[in-house]
Order: C-alpha cells, then sequence, then structure tokens
C-alpha cells in the first residue's frame, strides 16, 4: 500500500495498462482457436476464460465503467449550474457557446482533412480483398431541425436518467442562469450546489484512485478477444489512422494552442496524461468527463465557470478522432471498391463530417452512422463499413483520447480569451503532482 502511495496515478495506470495488454494476450496466446481453456484440478475441469474473462476481467471493468458513468450526469449538471450562476454578464454565455461552437468546428475539418490527405498519400485500399459477406445496417440519422428542437428537454428528469447529454446542458444553463437572477433566494440554493459540487468532486477523486485496477480488467478482456489477424490484414487502414490520430493530437492542437494562447504546448500535452490513459481505457469522452474537467481546472487552469460548459459540450459534439476515422475510411473504401472520387467530392465529405458532428450529438454508435452519411453523400457502398468494424474497437481508443485532448484545447482557448485562465497554475509543474498527492491522502 505504501508503495502504491509513492506512485503517481499515471505510473499507476500505465502498470495497470500494461499488465492487462499482457495478460490478454498471453491468454489469447493459450486459447488459440479454442472457445475455452480447462485446467484439470482434480474432481473438476477449471474454466480459464469462463472465469477471468468473461467473470472477474468483464465484471471489473464493467464496473468501473459504469461508477464513471454514474458521475457524469450529477458532475455536469451541478458544475454547469455552479459555473453559469457564477457569471456576472448573461452576454457571457453567448460568447462561450459561439467560441465553444466554433472552434470544435474548425478543429473537426482541419481533422477530417489531414485524414483524407494522408489516406490519398499513403492508399490504404489499394489491392485488399472485399470480404464477400460484408455488410452494415446503417441507422437514419436525426437531421439538424431534430437535434435542435430536441435539445430542450420536456422532461429534465428523463433526460438525466438517459444522459441525453445535449438536453441536461441546457436545462443547467436555464437553472443556473434563473439562480444568479434570483436574488437572495438564487445565493441560498447557490451555496447548496457549491457543496454539491465539492462532494462529488470528493467521489472522483475516490474512483480515480480505482483506476489502474480497473484498467487493468479492461485491457485484460478487450486483448484476450480481440483478431489480432484481423490487424494485419488491415494494417495499412489501421496505421494511417494513428498516424492521422497522432498528427492531429500532438502538432495541430499545439499549434492551435500556441497561436491563440502562447501557452507552452509541451506543458498542455505532458498535463493530460491522466485524461488521456482514461479515454484511451474507456473509449468513452462521456465516461472520461470527471476527469476531463478535474484536468482542465486543476491542472491547466481553466476556471471552472468556463470548463463547466465547453467540457461536457466538447464531450458531445467534439468528434475530431471520429472524423479522422471517416476521412481515412472514405479513401479506404473508395479504393477497396474501385471507385474515383473527385476534389468536389473529398470537399463534401469534409463539409458533411464537420456538420454532422454536431447534428448526429449525442445518438448511440454516432462515429458509424456518421460514417455511413458521409459514404452516402459521395455514393459509396455502406457495406463498406462492414470491412474496418473488426479493428474499430482498438482505433476507438485512440481516437477518444484525441477528442479529450480537443477539449481541454478548446477550453484552455476559451477560458484564455475571457480572462478567465489561471496561467500560474499552468506553468506550474507541480500542480499535476500536488493533486495526486493529495488524492493519495
Amino acid at each position: 500500500m505504501q508503495i502504491n502511495n509513492k506512485m503517481s496515478l499515471t505510473t499507476r495506470i500505465m502498470i495497470g495498462m500494461i499488465a492487462g495488454v499482457a495478460v490478454g494476450l498471453l491468454l489469447q496466446a493459450l486459447l488459440g482457436d479454442q472457445k475455452e481453456l480447462f485446467i484439470p484440478l482434480g474432481l473438476f475441469d477449471f474454466p480459464i476464460k469462463s472465469v477471468f474473462v468473461d467473470g472477474f476481467f468483464h465484471i471489473g471493468g464493467q464496473i468501473f465503467i459504469a461508477s464513471l458513468k454514474m458521475l457524469v450526469v450529477p458532475l455536469v449538471f451541478i458544475s454547469l449550474v455552479c459555473g453559469t450562476c457564477s457569471l456576472s454578464d448573461p452576454k457571457k454565455l453567448g460568447r462561450l457557446g459561439g467560441k465553444s461552437i466554433g472552434l470544435y468546428l474548425i478543429t473537426t475539418a482541419v481533422a477530417i482533412t489531414v485524414a483524407i490527405s494522408l489516406a490519398l498519400l499513403v492508399s490504404p485500399g489499394v489491392g485488399h480483398a472485399i470480404p464477400t459477406n460484408a455488410s452494415f445496417d446503417a441507422k437514419q440519422a436525426p437531421t439538424l431541425v431534430e437535434v435542435i428542437i430536441n435539445m430542450f428537454p420536456t422532461n429534465p428528469i428523463n433526460a438525466m436518467a438517459e444522459g441525453n447529454m445535449l438536453q441536461v446542458i441546457v436545462f443547467a444553463l436555464l437553472f443556473g442562469i434563473s439562480m444568479a437572477l434570483s436574488g437572495e433566494a438564487g445565493k441560498r440554493v447557490s451555496a447548496v450546489f457549491d457543496d454539491l459540487n465539492t462532494v462529488i468532486l470528493k467521489l472522483v477523486t475516490l474512483l480515480m484512485n480505482l483506476a489502474p485496477y480497473g484498467i487493468f480488467c479492461l485491457m485484460a478482456k478487450l486483448f484476450t478477444t480481440i483478431d489480432i489477424d484481423l490487424i494485419y490484414a488491415l494494417a495499412k487502414y489501421f496505421f494511417v489512422v494513428v498516424a492521422a490520430l497522432l498528427i492531429h493530437g500532438f502538432i495541430n492542437y499545439s499549434i492551435i494552442l500556441k497561436v491563440l494562447t502562447g501557452l507552452n504546448p509541451i506543458t498542455f500535452l505532458r498535463k493530460m496524461k491522466d485524461a488521456c490513459l482514461f479515454a484511451f481505457s474507456t473509449s468513452s469522452s462521456s465516461a472520461t468527463m470527471p476527469i476531463t474537467l478535474e484536468t482542465a481546472t486543476k491542472k491547466l487552469g481553466a476556471h471552472n465557470s468556463v470548463a463547466s460548459f465547453t467540457v461536457p459540450l466538447g464531450a458531445t459534439i467534439n468528434m475530431d478522432g471520429t472524423a479522422i476515422m471517416q476521412g481515412v475510411a472514405t479513401v479506404f473504401i473508395a479504393q477497396v471498391f474501385a471507385v474515383d472520387l473527385t476534389l468536389s467530392d473529398y470537399l463534401m465529405v469534409i463539409l458533411t463530417a464537420t456538420l454532422a458532428s454536431v447534428g448526429t450529438a449525442g445518438v448511440p454508435g454516432v462515429g458509424l452512422i456518421m460514417l455511413a452519411m458521409v459514404l452516402n453523400q459521395v455514393g459509396l457502398p455502406v457495406e463498406g463499413i462492414a470491412i474496418i468494424m473488426g479493428v474499430d474497437r482498438l482505433l476507438d481508443m485512440t481516437r477518444t483520447a484525441v477528442n479529450v485532448t480537443g477539449d481541454c484545447m478548446v477550453t484552455c482557448v476559451v477560458a484564455k480569451s475571457e480572462k478567465e485562465f489561471e496561467v500560474e497554475i499552468f506553468n506550474d509543474p507541480n500542480a499535476a503532482k500536488a493533486l495526486e498527492d493529495h488524492k493519495s491522502l
């Protein structure tokens, strides 16, 4: 126990992740083509896969994900209400919304442009055999008008129960504005919400200390069941997507941050380690949101009044990683099916994917729905999605880490422009360490 306290959270998470990957690959090698592996123990045979992979690893991983998702709605609602009611200028909300959405759309457009350019350069689909059983059932995406109408909840409690983040965000904003305009009554309610915010953040701290164990279970199960042969077969596609994600996450975000704020990108990326590891492990921007919010405020220095708005909004509409996958997948599928796309087709892909990131916000399976929309827009067969679905789980982990990095980068830019940013915290190399030391107490 003393050893754990001396290690940083990042180190413990990395150990859990590496150990999980190693155990998963070992079990996969032992299982081979068998569905189960039995160890004889006298009177009965002990089933390894059923007990560990489908048992302990599955239960531990799902409990960890569920505990993170449990925090999302109360954390976003309480934090956003606290941030909104503290705004002295109601017009500031309009500025925050305009800047945030504008930046998220710009970064998405840049992401898919980089992805298409890299895919055209490498040509991952040339010479690829088409699977004869490729099929994919494309779900209908809602129109932008429907999304805008559905942003306003008819039942806020139901919106919270279903985890409809756009509706939760809208209700929290309206509730916070009402508190700010309610005089003494609003101040009394505000004090209660401030206390609730303190309590919920303490709960985040407690759960973060369990992260290494949850991440170990997730990685062990994933790498026991993942099809390594499929990754080899789609190696060019797989590594083009990964390369585009790394370029966008490390280079594009760094340039935007430096140009718009003057902040040091190296410091920013260093302080994003924990949030990125969580995002990579969970493959969910929403599940990672408690850690993203804590990183944005306590490590990077953004005020809660800004971060409580930009982070939940980014987790809902910021689809940079997904847009990269769509850009590479579009080129890959076009090359597999020997369809020549024109420059205007690629421009249409960029426009469709960028606007669809807002138009399909909050929809389950949003990445594949957006990709189906993009393929339909340029006349490519939607069945091509089935070819890449086998490796999408592993790529989803990487693109979620990129999405979370984008959420925090936009938060820093918006907070700095609104003078709601503590440069001292951002530049303090001990800010992250002090936070981890506090957690280990």
